[in-house]
């Protein structure tokens, strides 16, 4: 018979695929203007997920946003933030990506 602790049994659960894409992402080196607009259209600059829920004009509850649980989303907002300071440095203005 064979016993694992709670700690033993989740420390053996692989996280390679999750580590790769996170070194991925902060390795990428962002050269080119139309792929860095591209980076900052597709990555929100806020949680989108923030909801309140209204029932006849009646706040009941609201959901938070879930985004810190999300493993990736530090490294997103990084990617985000490398492409916006690449547009800055090459004189794109990038005040309609930030609102």
């Amino acid at each position: 018979m064979i016993n694992f602790t709670y700690s033993q049994l989740f420390t053996q659960i692989p996280s390679a695929p999750l580590n790769i894409i996170k070194e991925k992402l902060g390795n990428w080196d962002i050269r080119e203007k139309n792929m860095a607009k591209k980076i900052v259209s597709l990555i929100p600059n806020q949680c989108p997920f923030a909801k309140d829920i209204y029932l006849f004009n009646k706040k009941l509850f609201t959901i938070p946003p879930l985004c810190k649980f999300n493993p990736l989303y530090e490294d997103l907002m990084m990617l985000r933030f490398r492409a916006l300071s690449f547009l800055s440095e090459i004189g794109e203005d990038i005040t309609p990506y930030c609102q």
